[in-house]
């Protein structure tokens, strides 16, 4: 691994019996809870793995990658079981590094799943980075996600099938373009779960610049990185925000800007804090969570970020339902009911 820095001994505060529902982002967690309290689906979706071929995946990797162990990359062991001390995790998933030049770390697996980081990865990220990396991809076993995305990839092989059927067609690229919404969230939940591991948002937000210039960080600024998050959710005209809509539409990862604007507005409003001072959901209360609760969180956190977006859209969509409401205002007052 490259770019290995000595950097003293930090303490983290260990997360005991800590719910994935702390890190998921409201959009995320909302879909999560009615998917888990929805009986037999998890069942149905277990049962359609056969059609993935699980086994192969994780055959294949046995016999091309390696499995980590105290005995091979055992600096990435250590890291990866401290992340999962971290974050309580009692059950580390099997974790494998395969040679690939491209930068990714992935979840898969319905029954059993298991976690795979190309090399890249960690030629390009110090100690610490790898932490946030490993974290981010444990909140995503912990989560579940590797599950329902496996029904994304399900459909879209099943698009594939349909597509001489204009309108079988139409109604499965909706319920993709539905699931890659909420692929993008579930990925920025993961995110917070790195930060949670690594407890050090500066470690996360190198982790995104490096992921955006392919590891050329001596060459970036931290506040223009930031910058040009600020910049694409604001800039441009009406045109730009319908190209952002459709750029985003295929896409199971936000941008890589966007992702560093959103973990920093979650620290800057304070989760953050209250989770590593102990003050965050249980794992032994997650039978009980409210669908509904969940579901009204999912939409106000929509709703807080179509309220404070700068994009030429979203203001126009405020402006008008503003100018609709003065209209009504207006038109009460000459008339009023009787």
């Amino acid at each position: 691994m490259s770019e290995h820095e000595e950097r003293p001994t930090r303490q983290r505060a260990t997360l005991t019996d800590i719910s994935s529902r702390a890190w998921e982002h409201p959009a995320d967690r909302g879909a999560l809870v009615a998917l888990r309290q929805l009986k037999g689906f998890d069942f149905v979706l277990r049962k359609l793995s056969g059609m993935i071929n699980e086994r192969a995946f994780r055959l294949q990797f046995l016999g091309s990658a390696i499995r980590v162990d105290e005995r091979q990359f055992p600096t990435v062991h250590r890291l990866y079981t401290e992340a999962g001390t971290t974050l309580d995790v009692r059950q580390l998933p099997e974790l494998y590094i395969t040679n690939s030049p491209v930068w990714n770390a992935v979840t898969i697996g319905m029954d059993r799943p298991f976690i795979v980081v190309n090399s890249a990865v960690l030629q390009g990220l110090d100690e610490e980075e790898l932490r946030f990396i490993l974290g981010h991809e444990l909140g995503h076993a912990q989560s579940g996600h590797a599950l329902y995305q496996s029904l994304l990839f399900w459909l879209m092989r099943l698009t594939g099938a349909l597509n001489w059927m204009p309108i079988g067609a139409l109604g499965l690229r909706a319920i993709i373009a539905a699931l890659h919404e909420w692929s993008r969230k579930a990925e920025l939940s993961g995110d917070r779960a790195g930060l949670l591991a690594v407890q050090d948002p500066a470690v996360a937000l190198r982790v995104q610049m490096k992921l955006a210039s392919g590891g050329q960080l001596a060459e970036l600024d931290t506040t223009a990185f930031l910058a040009q998050g600020t910049e694409y959710e604001s800039a441009g005209d009406l045109r730009d925000s319908v190209l952002k809509l459709l750029l985003l539409e295929a896409q199971s990862h936000p941008l890589a800007v966007i992702r560093a604007h959103e973990l920093r507005r979650w620290v800057d409003e304070g989760e953050y804090t209250q989770i590593v001072s102990g003050t965050y959901p249980k794992r032994h209360d997650d039978a009980t969570a409210s669908m509904s609760q969940e579901a009204k969180n999912a939409a106000k956190s929509y709703s807080d970020a179509f309220a404070r977006s700068q994009d030429p859209l979203a203001k126009l969509l405020r402006d008008l339902g503003d100018g609709l409401g003065g209209v009504r205002d207006w038109v009460s007052s000459k008339f009023p009911p009787r």
